[in-house]
C-alpha cells in the first residue's frame, strides 16, 4: 500500500476513482486532493485526509486550479502521485452534428490528461513522481456505440505511447486498461437510459485494487481483466473472432437505437 504520499486523484467521487480513493485513504501519511465536478457534495466528511474540490477538469483553467490548490494543500511540497482518472463516455449512434458535444468529451478525456502531464512535469522540476492514467480497454479496441469515447481514449493511448519515448526518467507512468466496469459510468453514458453493457463486466473494487498495486510496484501497464488480454491475442491470430464479437455488440446498439426511436414517438 502506498504511504506518506501527497496525491491528486481526479474523478474520485464515483466509479473506479472512488474505489481507488478508499484504498489510498487507508495509507498512513497519505493526503489526497480529490477534484471533480461534484466532489464537495459527495466526499465532504469521507475521511480526514481527503480534501474534495469542485472543478471542471475539461478546461485549462480547471487543471491550473488543481495544481494551485495542491500547492496550498500540500504546503508547497511536491505531488508524489497524480492520478488523472476523470473521464466520461457517450453511448449512442453517432448520427448528429454538434461541435460542442464532441469537444466536451475530448477536452475531459484527452486534452486534460495531456495538459496534466505537461503541468506535472513542470511541477516536479526533476524530482521523482508518479503519473497515472485511466485509459480503458476501449483505447485499444473501438466499440460500436462508443465512437467518440473510443476516439478520445485512442488519443490518450497514442500520447502515452509517444511520451514514454521522451519522458524524463524521474517520472513513472502507469496506465490502466479496464474493460466495462459495473459503476454509474453506464448511467452517464446514455443520459440515464438503460442499455446493454459490453462483455465482459468487472467489479470496480477489483479494478481499483489491481491499479493501486500496479502503481505501487511501478508497472507501466495494468490490465485488470485477463480475458481481455487473452481475447486480444486470439483476435490477432483469428480475426473472425473479433468480427463475431463486434457483431454481437453492434446488435446491442441496434436494439438501443430502436429504444430511442420508441421514446420519440
Amino acid at each position: 500500500m502506498l504511504t506518506n504520499h501527497n496525491i491528486v486523484l481526479t474523478g474520485a467521487s464515483s466509479g473506479i476513482g472512488f474505489e481507488v480513493l478508499k484504498l489510498l485513504a487507508k495509507g498512513d501519511g497519505n493526503v489526497i486532493l480529490a477534484p471533480s465536478l461534484n466532489a464537495v457534495e459527495k466526499l465532504t466528511g469521507f475521511a480526514e485526509n481527503v480534501i474534495p474540490m469542485d472543478v471542471d477538469l475539461g478546461s485549462k483553467e480547471g487543471v491550473d486550479a488543481v495544481f494551485e490548490k495542491a500547492d496550498e494543500v500540500f504546503g508547497g511540497a511536491k505531488i508524489d502521485l497524480f492520478y488523472a482518472n476523470a473521464g466520461f463516455p457517450y453511448y449512442e449512434p453517432f448520427e448528429y452534428t454538434d461541435w460542442e458535444r464532441i469537444a466536451r468529451i475530448f477536452n475531459v478525456n484527452t486534452v486534460s490528461p495531456i495538459y496534466t502531464y505537461a503541468k506535472y512535469r513542470e511541477h516536479l522540476k526533476g524530482r521523482s513522481g508518479k503519473l497515472a492514467y485511466t485509459i480503458s480497454a476501449i483505447g485499444k479496441m473501438a466499440m460500436p456505440g462508443y465512437a467518440l469515447y473510443s476516439a478520445s481514449k485512442f488519443g490518450l493511448q497514442g500520447f502515452q505511447e509517444a511520451i514514454r519515448l521522451e519522458k524524463d526518467k524521474n517520472l513513472q507512468l502507469t496506465c490502466l486498461y479496464p474493460v466495462a466496469t459495473d459503476t454509474n459510468f453506464f448511467k452517464v453514458a446514455a443520459d440515464g437510459l438503460e442499455f446493454e453493457k459490453p462483455f465482459p463486466v468487472q467489479k470496480p473494487e477489483t479494478v481499483a485494487r489491481k491499479m493501486v498495486a500496479g502503481i505501487e510496484s511501478g508497472k507501466k501497464f495494468v490490465s485488470p481483466c485477463a480475458l481481455f488480454d487473452i481475447s486480444k491475442v486470439l483476435m490477432g491470430v483469428c480475426p473472425p473472432v473479433r468480427t463475431v464479437y463486434w457483431k454481437l455488440e453492434k446488435n446491442k446498439l441496434t436494439r438501443f437505437k430502436k429504444k430511442l426511436e420508441e421514446l420519440k414517438k
